[in-house]
């Protein structure tokens, strides 16, 4: 859902995690945040992204598992 401030509040959410990655919108409306971290830290981002902003309406989060690729490069919104 876009126009919510969600990116934002990803962005918050990793730094506040020490997460490295993005979150961006896509043009179906959708918002994808690509992030790695330590374990606990990716539980409380991933928490944090399923209740969203007070503005907004999660209605699905996907989770993928992937090899570690990002170097440490911080969290920004693309």
């Amino acid at each position: 859902m876009q126009g919510v401030g969600f990116r934002y509040f990803a962005l918050d959410a990793a730094r506040r995690e020490g997460l490295h990655g993005y979150v961006r919108n896509n043009d179906d409306g959708s918002v994808e945040a690509v992030a790695e971290g330590e374990a606990e830290a990716m539980e409380r981002f991933e928490r944090a992204i399923r209740r969203g902003p007070s503005r907004s309406r999660v209605e699905h989060v996907l989770v993928d598992e992937m090899t570690p690729a990002i170097t440490d490069a911080g969290f920004e919104i693309r």
